[in-house]
Order: C-alpha cells, then structure tokens, then sequence
C-alpha cells in the first residue's frame, strides 16, 4: 500500500516538473520568434509607413497596445 502511494506522489512530481520544463520551453521559442513591440520596432513600422515618427505620436500608440493587450 505504501509503495503505490509513493509512486503516485513520485509520479505526480515527475508529471509537473516535465510540464513545466516543456511550457517554459515553448513560451521562449514562441517570444523569440514572435517579440512583443517596443517602441524602437514601432518607429521602424512608421517609417516604413512614410510617416515621421514623434515621441509623442509613439507614446499614444504605445499606450493604445498596452490597452487593448489588458482586455
């Protein structure tokens, strides 16, 4: 009776941790190849766009992404 419960627990232990290991991998591959936006890859974007990117013009736009990221 002891051993089953011990290998449960042992494998309970063992499920986590590869879990974690395998989630903590993917989300790293996923951010390198897909990095949020900062606000030098803006400015690129906008002078791509043929606009003349301001501080100011970068700040809102900046500010509107994060809003729309928290709903």
């Amino acid at each position: 009776m002891f051993w089953y419960v011990l290998t449960a627990v042992l494998a309970l232990a063992a499920g986590i941790a590869i879990g974690f290991f395998i989630a903590r991998r993917y989300m790293m591959d996923y951010l390198k190849k897909n990095p949020p936006i900062n606000e030098q890859m803006l400015r690129m974007m906008m002078m791509q766009m043929g606009m003349k990117p301001s501080q100011k013009k970068i700040n809102q736009m900046m500010a509107q992404m994060n809003k729309m990221d928290k709903k």
